[in-house]
């Protein structure tokens, strides 16, 4: 098997989902309070929730001092798409300020050598460009080959069901926009509220292009802390090229130790269900291949590690990746695991004989 590009690539995992729960308490019977009951109670005015930021409001904002408004803002959503862009991925883009922004925003000061506090301030805005980062949204006509290459809807969760179809796809138009451009759908149909989904509708999206000089760089090894839910990949000079947020494994199921290096590069791998090895998901007690897709349980990309079943692959739930653990694999979202593959695979082609670590720290 080619150690760089394996496209058919079987991957074989101990990955998969588990939501963790904030709480769980069981409760009696309680008095129902209407909402201006409840305010009076609470001493507050009812507060009506904010209407999501438009395009005009996220190009023309600008940084004026203190922290990033509480809930979802226009300010959010330029610091996000401008942390993308200088390679430290904030994760979906939503607009909303939180432990994702606050955990990029930590990315991008220890990457550009600013004091690590993950709050947002007038050097940081200047080091992200902000008062010249020009327009933030674009425009997208949307085109045949974004319907035709969509997967009936909506999938089942049962391995054995999935495993019966051809292809594990995106189910919707606006899913598949919203990943291509690294936005969380739900914010993309915010933006285009009265979009039929048709081809030839015009729609608006964030413009996270990012410089061709970020995929030059030959990428030396690879860092996963796990302790702040970070991977950066490292030139040979030590310096950060790119900094992702990641899905560690739990403390039953953990992540690897120490140093590990990296294998092949699968790009839209199938996926291999095996519970006598992993664990087992629903009734399915029998092996089963998946086929690939964005949605498949590895995403659509897998980077195979020397350690048997693990290794770092993409995901089908990116707005999930702060809230679920993994089975002991790192999870991304799809596009950073794509970017990634694309840096690996170009830096091992400039040298064979080259060896990229993957360093776990706690």
């Amino acid at each position: 098997m080619n150690r760089i590009f394996a496209m058919a690539f079987l991957a074989t995992t101990l990955c998969s989902v588990t939501g963790t729960s904030l709480f769980s308490q069981e409760m009696g019977t309680v008095p129902i309070l209407d909402e201006e009951q409840l305010a009076v109670l609470l001493d507050q005015t009812p507060v009506t929730p904010d209407e999501p930021p438009t395009a005009a409001e996220i190009d023309a904002v600008t940084y004026e001092g203190g922290a990033l408004p509480d809930g979802q803002s226009a300010l959010t959503v330029k610091l996000q798409v401008l942390l993308d862009r200088a390679g430290v991925s904030p994760g979906v883009i939503d607009g909303y300020s939180g432990g994702m922004s606050t955990s990029a925003l930590r990315g991008f000061e220890a990457k550009f050598g600013l004091p690590i506090d993950g709050l947002i301030d007038n050097d940081v805005w200047q080091a992200l460009g902000g008062s010249r980062s020009g327009a933030i949204t674009a425009r997208y006509v949307l085109i045949d080959e974004d319907i035709v290459s969509l997967s009936a809807g909506p999938l089942p969760s049962d391995y054995a069901e999935l495993a019966r179809r051809s292809h594990i796809g995106f189910t919707s138009i606006a899913e598949s926009l919203a990943e291509r451009f690294h936005m969380d759908e739900d914010f993309l149909r915010s933006l285009n509220a009265d979009t039929n989904w048709q081809s030839g509708a015009v729609i608006t999206i964030v413009d996270t292009a990012k410089p061709r000089t970020t995929f030059d760089t030959l990428v030396a090894h690879i860092v996963v802390d796990k302790s702040t839910g970070r991977m950066q990949a490292i030139d040979r000079a030590g310096r950060v090229i790119v900094d992702y947020p990641v899905t560690v494994g739990s403390d039953s199921t953990p992540s690897p130790t120490g140093t590990h290096y990296i294998r092949a590069v699968a790009m839209n791998p199938t996926y291999s269900y095996n519970p006598n090895v992993n664990f087992q998901q629903g009734d399915n007690a029998e092996f089963l291949t998946l086929p690939p897709g964005p949605n498949g349980p590895v995403g659509s990309v897998w980077i195979d590690l020397d350690t048997p079943t693990y290794g770092l692959h993409g995901t089908p739930e990116p707005a999930q990746l702060f809230s679920n653990q993994s089975h002991g694999c790192v999870r991304m979202t799809n596009w950073d695991a794509t970017e990634l593959a694309e840096m690996v695979g170009a830096s091992l082609q400039a040298d064979t004989e080259a060896r990229i670590d993957v360093v776990f720290v706690e």
